[in-house]
């Protein structure tokens, strides 16, 4: 397995990602559009997730495919993220078909960035326009780091991001990850210099220092954030994708098991405080040759693109007027 030409989520053809933020709201929103409509499921193993029509996706529901997903900074108001995209795909006359309507399905899920610093005194909730400015902007080629979702996303110790990263599968199915790191754990392990990651690390994509060397790591949980807030407000929201023809029920799985790729690169994760949820989606552009075995490779790749799109994300962040933690960048000695 290698990464696609862009090390992003939109190696899977058909798919486009844009984002949208307000450096002054230290928050943003980014959207996942498929070409075409997708089969969708999703996973939650997270204590404390923010969710919009994630129950449609559950295999044994009615509706077979979605139209976009959203993730978005902004706790509850950022939900309103999702009415933007709505409107936007409505006037391009996309959705569910129902006689002479079009109704687009837009599951969002979101982070608490409520807490970063950022101004908050909006009169008028401002997620629905990043919602629909998100939508706007969508393209194969995006930014990751201090963008989008990520845009005011803390990990325990340094700034958090939105991460992406793929992998093309010997069969030549692709697979890639999409990741907003804003977890209570840290991408880093003690001393800050290396990422949980990477072992699983190609081509220095996340500065290339290895491995942290020493043994009997994880036993402490130093947090600058939990300093820095009155409670704890986290949250890893992402999406794994491939173009493996899925059923809802093997999305799920594929969902299930890309929480592996959250539990290697963030310690501690999945915890009460944590919303962590994943989203599995397939564009259906390819046929599965051995389904039992495609799925167990699908799953696997999708694992470790999650970490190397949390590690991504913290390693591209970058530091903004009136920040609560430093980015990796001025930490790493």
């Amino acid at each position: 397995m290698r990464p696609g030409p862009r090390n992003l989520i939109t190696d899977v053809p058909g798919l486009l990602v844009g984002n949208a933020q307000d450096t002054r709201l230290k928050s943003g929103t980014t959207v996942l559009l498929g070409q075409d409509r997708l089969t969708a499921s999703y996973s939650v193993m997270g204590g404390a997730p923010g969710t919009r029509e994630t129950d449609l996706m559950e295999p044994d529901k009615s509706v077979a495919q979605i139209d976009a997903l959203v993730l978005s900074g902004g706790s509850t108001y950022g939900l309103d993220a999702a009415s933007g995209v709505v409107a936007g795909l409505r006037d391009r006359g996309r959705g569910l078909p129902l006689l002479h309507l079009r109704i687009p399905l837009v599951p969002a899920a979101i982070i608490f960035d409520l807490l970063n610093g950022g101004e908050k005194d909006w009169g008028e909730n401002p997620y629905p326009a990043l919602g629909r400015a998100a939508l706007e902007n969508a393209r194969a080629d995006f930014e990751i780091g201090s963008v989008g979702a990520g845009t005011g996303a803390l990990t325990g110790m340094q700034k958090g991001g939105l991460g992406s990263a793929s992998l093309v599968l010997e069969s030549g199915v692709t697979v890639g990850a999409l990741i907003a790191a804003n977890p209570v754990g840290s991408v880093t392990t003690p001393g800050e210099r290396h990422f949980w990651a990477a072992p699983l690390e190609i081509d220095a994509e996340f500065g290339g220092l290895g491995p942290d060397p020493r043994a009997g790591l994880g036993r402490t949980f130093e947090s600058r954030k939990a300093g820095a807030f009155a409670q704890m407000a986290n949250t890893a929201i992402g999406i794994v994708a491939t173009d493996a023809g899925l059923t809802k029920a093997q999305a799920k799985r594929v969902a299930t098991v890309a929480h592996d790729g959250i539990a290697r690169a963030i310690v501690p994760s999945h915890m009460p405080n944590d919303g962590d949820l994943i989203f599995a989606v397939s564009t259906n552009g390819r046929q599965m040759r051995a389904p039992e075995s495609d799925i167990r490779d699908i799953g696997h790749a999708a694992a470790l693109c999650i970490a190397r799109a949390v590690a991504r994300a913290v390693y591209h962040a970058r530091p903004a007027p009136g920040d609560l933690l430093p980015c990796w960048a001025d930490t790493a000695p």
